[in-house]
This record gives C-alpha cells, sequence and structure tokens, in this order.
C-alpha cells in the first residue's frame, strides 16, 4: 500500500485505515514517504517501510524514479505481493515502471475527489488509464466538488474512509484517563498545524477565542512555538501537549475540536459526533474550503474563513455554547456509516483472488486490444503522434521555468535499518541522512537486493560498504562513501 508525502497525513491515513480492514485477511504492507510512517504503522500493529520522497532531494529526479521502481519491484518480489495500491495525487513514474515490470500483479490508484482547479488535473485521463483500477473514496461534502475528478466515471465511488471506528473508539473516561486530561474540565483539541506564518496566527488567534472558556483545557499534539522560536499562547492560557496515534481511537475525551477540513479530520469528527469548529487550508490539491463550506450549511460544524482571524477568534467563541454543541452534535447523528475502508478492503481481497482478477484482466486486456486498433486507424494515429509531442513540450517548457531542486547530499552516509525505534528512525527519516528502511522479518536476498539498490542509486562504490552498529537497530548496516561524479 504505497503513499505519497502530501501536505498532511492523509493518503497515509487513508491507507491505514484501509490496512486495518486487511489485516485479518491479507498481509497489508505500508510503503510510506510520509515522515510518520512508522509512528502511525506499529501505532495500528501494521508493516511497514519507509522510502525517502523525491522532494528530500537525496537524489536526482530520473535516479529517484528508478530508485523508486527498484524498491517496490523489491518489495512485490519480497511478498509475494499480488495487490499494489497508491494512494496519492498522481501515480508517479517509479510506479508505472514497476507495473511494467510486473505486470501480474494488479494495480489499483485510490484517488481522492475534491481536487482544487489546478493544472494536475490536465493529465488525470492519461494517468487513469494507466493503473489498473482506479477508487474514489467518497467524501461526505461530495456535492461541492468541482473539481476534475467529479464527473469522471473510470473510477469506482465507495463511502468515505474513516479511521474512526465506533467499536474501538475509548469512551471519554477511559479516553481522559488514556490522554492523562482532566476528567472535570471542558477539554478543546487544536489541531491545526504550527511553523508556518499564517497558520501560526490562526492557532494564535483560536486560543485567544477559547480562553474565555470558563475551565477548560486545551490539548494540541505539537509544541506551541512559532517558525520564529516565540511561544503562540496567549498570555493566561494554558495548553497540553499530547502526542497519541489514532486521535480517532480517543476522540471522545474532547468536547469539542479546532482543525483543519482536511480528508481524514472531518470523516472522524462527523461519525464521532464532536462539535467542531473546521478552517479550511487550501494547501496542495485539496479543496478544503468546499468541503468545510459544505459542513457548515448542513450543519454538521461550525466554518470560518482562514483569511479572516476576526471570524475564527469569534467562532472558537460560538463553540463554547452549549447549544451550538449539542446541535453539532445532534446533526451528526443523522449521518450514515462510513465504511469506504471496509468497501475497498473488500475489493481488494477480491482482485487478489487469482480466478477472479484474472477473468478481469483478460476482459480488460481484451478491452484494450479493441481500443488500441480503433486508434491506430485512420486519423486516430496522427491525433495521438500530435498529442504526445504537444505534451513534450509542454513538459520541456514547465521544467525549463521550473526545475528541479538539486541534490543536497549533506549526509553521504547511507544506513540501512530494521528499526522500528522512533528516537533512532525519526531523526534520520526528517533530515537529511540518507537512510534505508528495511522491512522487519526480511530475508537476506531482499537485504542483498535493497544493498545493490542503494549503490545505484546514490553511486556508490561496493568497496566503500562498511557494516555498522547503530543504536536503536537490528541488523544496521551502513555505506560511508562520497558519491562517484555525476
Amino acid at each position: 500500500m504505497v503513499t505519497s508525502n502530501g501536505v498532511g497525513a492523509g493518503h497515509l491515513i487513508r491507507a491505514s485505515a484501509i490496512a486495518r480492514k486487511l489485516k485479518d485477511h491479507a498481509r497489508p504492507i505500508i510503503f510510506s514517504m510520509a515522515y510518520s510512517v512508522i509512528e502511525v504503522c506499529t501505532s495500528l500493529g501494521i508493516e511497514c517501510e519507509y522510502v525517502p520522497g523525491r522532494d528530500k532531494g537525496l537524489m536526482g529526479r530520473q535516479r529517484w524514479d528508478r530508485y523508486l521502481r527498484d524498491r517496490l519491484v523489491a518489495l512485490i518480489d519480497e511478498t509475494n505481493a499480488k495487490i499494489v495500491t497508491f494512494d496519492g495525487v498522481v501515480p508517479y513514474p517509479g510506479i508505472l515502471g514497476a507495473k511494467f515490470r510486473r505486470p501480474e500483479v494488479t494495480f489499483v490508484w485510490i484517488r481522492r475527489g475534491m481536487w482544487q482547479r489546478k493544472p494536475q488535473g490536465m493529465a488525470i485521463s492519461i494517468q487513469s488509464k494507466l493503473m489498473d483500477y482506479v477508487v474514489e473514496p467518497g467524501d461526505v461534502a461530495r456535492e461541492y466538488d468541482v473539481g476534475p475528478t467529479r464527473y469522471r466515471n473510470e473510477a469506482v465511488l465507495t463511502s468515505p474512509v474513516s479511521l474512526y471506528n465506533k467499536g474501538i473508539s475509548k469512551s471519554k473516561k477511559l479516553a481522559r484517563a488514556t490522554l492523562g486530561l482532566d476528567p472535570f474540565k471542558t477539554c478543546v483539541l487544536v489541531q491545526l498545524g504550527v511553523g508556518d506564518r499564517d497558520l501560526d496566527e490562526r492557532v494564535s488567534v483560536v486560543l485567544k477565542g477559547l480562553s474565555s472558556w470558563p475551565n477548560l483545557e486545551i490539548v494540541m499534539a505539537k509544541k506551541t512555538i512559532g517558525m520564529s522560536g516565540e511561544s503562540l499562547v496567549p498570555a493566561g492560557v494554558d495548553v497540553k501537549i499530547i502526542r497519541y496515534f489514532p486521535l480517532a481511537d480517543v476522540i471522545h475525551a474532547f468536547d469539542a475540536i479546532v482543525c483543519a477540513a482536511g480528508y481524514n479530520s472531518v470523516h472522524e469528527v462527523i461519525p464521532a459526533q464532536v462539535p467542531t469548529l473546521l478552517i479550511a487550508n487550501n494547501r496542495g490539491t485539496d479543496d478544503q474550503f468546499a468541503r468545510a463550506k459544505w459542513c457548515a450549511d448542513h450543519n454538521l460544524t461550525l466554518f470560518a474563513s482562514n483569511e479572516s482571524l476576526e471570524e475564527i477568534e469569534a467562532k472558537a467563541r460560538k463553540l463554547m455554547e452549549p447549544e451550538v454543541r449539542k446541535m453539532l452534535s445532534r446533526m451528526c447523528r443523522r449521518m450514515g456509516r462510513l465504511e469506504g475502508d471496509r468497501e475497498i478492503a473488500s475489493m481488494i481481497l477480491m482482485l487478489a483472488n487469482d480466478k477472479v482478477s484474472m477473468l478481469i484482466r483478460k476482459r480488460m486486456r481484451y478491452q484494450r486490444f479493441l481500443a488500441q486498433s480503433a486508434i491506430e486507424r485512420g486519423l486516430g494515429h496522427a491525433v495521438r503522434k500530435f498529442a504526445n509531442a504537444t505534451l513534450r513540450l509542454a513538459a520541456l517548457a514547465y521544467r525549463t521555468i521550473f526545475p528541479h531542486e538539486q541534490e543536497t547530499n549533506l549526509d553521504l552516509q547511507v544506513t540501512f535499518s530494521r528499526s522500528l525505534d522512533l528516537s533512532f528512525c525519526s531523526p534520520k527519516i526528517k533530515g537529511n541522512s540518507r537512510f534505508e528502511h528495511i522491512l522487519v522479518n526480511s530475508s537476506q536476498e531482499y537485504l542483498d537486493a535493497r544493498k545493490l539498490i542503494a549503490l545505484r542509486a546514490y553511486r556508490l562504490e561496493p568497496s566503500e560498504l562498511i557494516y555498522q552498529d547503530s543504536s536503536g537497530t537490528f541488523e544496521s548496516i551502513a555505506f560511508n562513501s562520497v558519491t562517484i561524479s555525476k
């Protein structure tokens, strides 16, 4: 289950929710570029492997594409995988390369809807055809979706995916005890992110709006320090920092929540019926503004524009009113169950059945042959050549204007590890280290294959390989080396 490293952890959380449903019937493995992959997966008891994304700048773009392809092919061979899912905005060339290397494996694109109108949507038709199947996790706000995926018919639409599970989620008393929260105070979770000037301003205003609440305990998952090192907490306001995953399992600890209108947050707070103030954060492709507006128009949540600090503060104060919170919870109770994770898991299991998948592939290949024959006839061939030439010129022009970032290579050492110890892995994942994470309990053949992949990707000499015993690792290995000239 491959996921990209998006603006938040949306891709990873969605894949984790589906993996949770698969655990009793298959062997789901999360293969993710998200920095929190080890923390998230170990919390849920799911196998995982971290792979550095191209945004890390550890190698050139084309080499990273080959590196991703080779990593994925090696993992497919090691685990005898029948299905590869990808949750991300666009299937990377490396994923498509792995698909061509292992054509017997079924590749599924899990493509969230509610895209903003951005250039990424222009090539969506081609990208969809390059994968075997496309699945769209539903969205409660789909009625307000005006993006490029809205009217496409190649995707199987499911119910929304939610990590919240009523049968697993702890009661209010137990959840507060688990988090160490005061059982007698009103407790509000603020989850907006920090470290960006706009985000920092919003957090400060939210905390100011909440400061008038009586007998209040404010909870955040990140330290309230701004990008310049200053405290974001107004005078006289106390904030408790917690670290727990998944928060969906302890969400009933909170009397109210203030958060961004991301896919996962919205699809957790609504089924949990927790009164919520949404503040849209329209970064990336996700149209959070449309989602938050729909929720507010249907009285499921409050909504404040991210461009008005006055409105954010006013809505944070409004959330204090008991009658408002009761109304929001009552409206959320009218929503049906969100079972997209179960539906997608069932689809994956069906496709993993050799007899079913073989029949489907035969039918699809026949349809592709028919389509290809039609294209090759008459003017279709000339049209296709012209379209390909135009796309190539457009790509070259785009890359000239927006060149890829150069390699950083600040840390020349390449460390291999099977460790799941966050104190060891997190600094390497979040820094500029060349960190090669290895699936726990994998074979020696897999380790040998991974060594060769790293040697090619980082352009190292085999003689530069050194074995190193690093604290917190299991059978860790390191290359202590200098890169070969490009």
